[in-house]
């Protein structure tokens, strides 16, 4: 049988995928066997295409949480060499849920900076399920600092439901931490790249997602909060998860048009769990693409452009407002 864990949704991508393990089990040699054993991969893609084409923003959320979904842990094998970690924001402690250090890209040096979640319970408490700590944006902020300075790329992955929501947290000032990480990288003299390769959750992820350019993985969502947590504000209970996951329009099919992110990198069918190597390649490819064009411009340039692609965010009305107030 499959070892692949299959969500709700996918039930009808469990039953062929067993039908074709017991398939290929029976060891049919014959022509028919071969025949069915080919009809029956030939369904399981089809029936792929045709679910991931149309997943709600709820399952895209469950895509973006699966548990066999590569992490930043597993990107840091697959896409790059070298990974020297930088530990410690020298005034508090060394935050595990978000990690730094000098890594390349083939012959490229990069500051690599991404949340870890981690895979089993001891990994998972180590980093608090990947929510950081104002540690962790400090630590952030120094690295990035000293990759301006030696003129080194800033590739940074997101990946959490949030920044981490405890008290100890907020008494060493984590709404600060996130804005003075934000503020850093809006100045930055340096290529700035920031991918959402599964969950950007609220300040958390903004955090460290002030890039140049800013890019998601197909299947992965970025929001200004957690589906829960707008279910819990708006409607008192997070059994309406589903109903904000649909009002909040955070998947890739909406936030380009926003203007929110520049770049949508298309996942291996079936999502990213279902052929981390083939998703590497992709993701490789995309950072070696972009590091390419931003290091090609002026860096004052660079900056100013950054800074006025944030500054263009969002719809207001200006001259509404002006024109009521001038009545």
């Amino acid at each position: 049988m499959s070892t692949t864990t299959y969500l709700n949704f996918e039930e009808p991508l469990e039953e062929l995928a067993n039908q074709i393990a017991e398939l290929e089990a029976a060891k049919d040699d014959s022509p028919e066997g071969h025949e069915q054993l080919r009809q029956k991969k030939r369904e399981l893609v089809d029936k792929t295409k045709e679910i991931y084409s149309n997943l709600s923003e709820w399952e895209t959320v469950e895509v973006a949480r699966h548990q066999q979904r590569p992490q930043s842990a597993d990107y840091l094998n697959l896409v790059f060499d070298e990974f020297v970690e930088l530990h410690g924001d020298r005034k508090f402690g060394d935050d595990r849920a978000l990690r730094t250090g000098f890594a390349k890209l083939d012959s490229q040096k990069i500051m690599f900076i991404g949340h870890f979640k981690g895979r089993d319970l001891k990994e998972r408490s180590e980093a608090y399920f990947g929510c950081a700590h104002p540690e962790g944006y400090r630590k952030a902020i120094e690295k990035m600092e000293m990759a301006a300075k030696y003129n080194i790329p800033v590739v940074a992955f997101i990946d959490t439901p949030g920044a981490y929501p405890g008290l100890g947290a907020e008494e060493r000032g984590q709404a600060m931490a996130i804005a003075d990480s934000m503020f850093v990288m809006s100045r930055l003299k340096t290529p700035v790249i920031s991918v959402v390769i599964g969950e950007g959750g609220s300040g958390g992820a903004l955090g460290i997602g002030l890039g140049d350019r800013v890019a998601m993985l197909q299947h992965s969502y970025y929001s200004v909060i957690s589906p829960e947590g707008c279910a819990g504000i708006l409607w008192k209970s997070h059994i309406h998860k589903e109903k904000a996951a649909k009002a909040l329009k955070f998947t890739s099919k909406y936030l380009p048009k926003f203007g929110v992110v520049d770049d949508v990198i298309e996942e291996p069918l079936g999502g990213a769990h279902r052929d981390r190597h083939q998703m590497a390649a992709r993701l490789k490819m995309y950072l070696m693409k972009t590091i390419k064009e931003l290091q090609a411009k002026d860096i004052d340039t660079l900056v100013e452009e950054r800074y006025q692609k944030f500054r263009k965010m969002g719809v207001y009305l200006e001259e509404a407002v002006a024109a009521e107030a001038a009545e």
